[in-house]
């Protein structure tokens, strides 16, 4: 890159600190904004070139700042987004995009009326095991994909804004629609509040797509031990990520089924583990979105794909609260974005 961004980062509490981190490491930390002023000075102080502002506002109205990162509480991302968009800053905006997908596509249609970039941070996108996923896929290795599962579990976190269908799955949902290329037909959820009420602890959603390709997420901060695990079911053969193994984390068996005396019969086969390139996901996420800035190029992650996650988000939530009735993703997604 030529000249550095002069990117602001909004909230450095739980995961801003990560973000700020990163956009310093590469040069593009222009200023930190934060409300509680012992966090601010502590951050003042790790970053001392970064310029430091009390409220959004004024980092909106300081004309050198190019670009905010919001890592703000969830129900504050539209109307900083928003705010931010207005004034002519590009947008970076950690998951979920918003609360409600009419939000999403308010924010969508600001970057464009105001030609700036709005993009979310759906991690995993950027994780080089997923990026070779995608090659593998590309490449015909692993067939016509068949079924897609993820579990993300952990004794972690508890938040009182969202639930952890909100809080966990955003990342699997991007992944999963950018490996088939479409949107579910149907969703279903099921789940449990156990800590607060109508706070789901625990969640189970399933989606159907085209040609009767399925997928299932399993999220879970009530968990007794930490389990991240993408397993993509091919025509020919299958891949599995688990990022919380040590090593090996990505790994392809061959899918053989064999008939024995009129039995069919999975042929028990050998992981194989794949390399990958060993780039931290979030550094590669900032430098992408930095790069974005620089050269006006989409997102990988753009506010369009932010809007699509949050649809397949509320329909899970609205069959959760039915108890797991269906819900046809279908009505929302034929829905008009009146905004755009």
């Amino acid at each position: 890159m030529s000249n550095p961004c002069r990117i602001c980062v909004a909230g450095c509490g739980h995961w801003g600190k990560n973000l700020a981190r990163n956009f310093h490491a590469l040069g593009h930390l222009h200023g930190i904004c934060e409300r509680d002023p012992n966090r601010l000075r502590e951050f003042s102080g790790r970053y001392p070139q970064a310029r430091a502002y009390t409220t959004l506002k004024a980092a909106l109205a300081d004309s050198d700042v190019e670009a905010i990162v919001l890592a703000t509480p969830a129900e504050h991302h539209a109307s900083m987004a928003l705010a931010a968009l207005n004034a002519a800053k590009d947008v970076f905006v950690e998951k979920p995009l918003a609360l409600e997908w009419e939000d999403g596509a308010r924010m969508v249609a600001a970057a464009q009326r105001n030609n700036r970039i709005l993009m979310v941070g759906h991690l995993l996108r950027y994780h080089p095991a997923i990026l070779r996923i995608q090659e593998l896929l590309t490449e015909g290795v692993l067939g016509k994909i068949e079924y897609i599962y993820s579990n993300r579990l952990s004794m972690g976190k508890i938040r009182r804004e969202e639930n952890a269908l909100w809080s966990f799955a955003p990342h699997d949902i991007s992944v999963i629609l950018a490996l088939l290329g479409q949107m579910p037909i149907q969703a279903t959820a099921t789940g449990g509040a156990y800590l607060q009420p109508n706070i789901a602890d625990v969640t189970v959603s399933n989606l159907l797509f085209d040609y009767g390709v399925r997928a299932h997420i399993f999220v879970s901060w009530l968990h007794p031990y930490k389990e991240q695990r993408l397993v993509v079911i091919g025509s020919k053969q299958m891949i599995v990520f688990e990022d919380s193994r040590p090593d090996h984390k990505l790994q392809l068996y061959d899918k053989r089924i064999e008939t024995k005396g009129g039995v069919l019969e999975a042929a028990k086969a050998e992981a194989i583990p794949v390399s990958f390139d060993s780039t931290e996901p979030l550094h590669a996420e900032c430098r992408h979105f930095a790069e974005c800035v620089q050269t006006r190029k989409i997102p990988r992650t753009p506010g369009e794909e932010g809007v699509q996650v949050l649809k397949v988000l509320q329909a899970c939530q609205r069959s959760l609260q039915m108890s797991g009735e269906p819900v046809q993703v279908a009505s929302l997604q034929a829905q008009t974005l009146q905004y755009l």
